[in-house]
């Protein structure tokens, strides 16, 4: 089997490491914390003490509820602030929502990094600037804002194909056509894929690849089904999507050319379902 995309060669840049907790592989258990984990939480509390100390925190709740409960893929997205609330108000917040499927983060030019996980109620995402703890907010919507602005204004448009080195096969013509995708790509297209665990690349097209296309700024792994994970290119509309076993060992390598790819999005019908969950959660243990 091919190397992987992003498995880098010899001098080759490796993507920036986003996660506060390390990535000593890519299926270790990071202590999150799910939703039957969250729920027997919170059947341990006191419902009228927590309503009578977290009010802010469950008035947030009731808003998310409603927010989610209307959202669509296709609408903007909805942000709540966290600043208001006390620390037993957060630590509450994040019993309830739990850490989701899907992780990452986005480098911002100036250096810092925006880190993003999806709670355990698909399509609510909890938000924070890793240099500040107060910057700090949760979303409802497909995926954070702050990825899709990063996918279209911290990449490049276009790219251009230079001569391949000694021992090149096939990277030329999946360059150009790559970038004819990349070029043709709009909002409502269906994204399209190579498929690097089909293709015959050698080692030197895929250090030549990665050269032209560059690094992007996000960095996500979702874990839904087995481990995925998905990095942006430095070319806009390219992703390099990647699937593991349980070996960290790559067994779908590919390259996609569309929006973020669906794997790490949530869709309408997670948006009911986490608004249905949410709600219950709220009457049962808040009222």
């Amino acid at each position: 089997m091919n190397a992987g995309f992003w498995t880098a060669l010899e001098g080759a840049a490796q993507p920036i490491n986003v996660f506060a907790i390390g990535e000593e592989s890519l299926n270790a258990s990071n202590g999150s914390l799910t939703a039957a984990g969250a729920l027997a939480k919170l059947a341990a509390l006191d419902s009228a003490e927590l309503a009578k100390s977290c009010p802010n925190a469950i008035e947030l709740l009731s808003m998310v509820a409603a927010a989610i409960a209307s959202q669509k893929a296709d609408a903007p997205t909805q942000l709540f602030r966290l600043g208001n609330l006390n620390d037993l108000e957060r630590k509450l917040i994040a019993d309830v929502l739990g850490e989701g499927e899907v992780a990452g983060g986005v480098a911002l030019p100036d250096g810092s990094l925006m880190q993003i996980r999806e709670s355990v109620l698909a399509g609510i995402w909890r938000v924070r600037l890793e240099t500040d703890a107060n910057h700090e907010y949760l979303e409802v919507g497909t995926i954070p804002e702050i990825v899709k602005r990063a996918a279209a204004d911290l990449t490049a448009a276009d790219f251009e194909i230079g001569q391949a080195p000694e021992g090149a096969m096939n990277v030329l013509p999946v360059l150009a056509e790559l970038r004819e995708r990349a070029l043709a790509w709009r909002p409502g297209v269906r994204s399209q894929i190579i498929n690097f665990t089909l293709l015959p690349m050698s080692p030197v097209d895929m250090s030549f690849l990665q050269e032209t296309i560059g690094n992007g700024p996000i960095q996500l792994v979702s874990r839904g089904y087995g481990t995925c994970r998905v990095l942006s290119t430095g070319i806009r509309n390219v992703w390099s999507v990647q699937f593991f076993n349980a070996m960290d060992a790559i067994i779908l390598d590919t390259l996609e050319v569309g929006g973020v790819p669906s794997v790490a999005v949530a869709a309408d019908e997670d948006f009911e379902d986490s608004a249905e969950r949410l709600q219950e959660i709220i009457e049962a243990y808040f009222k």
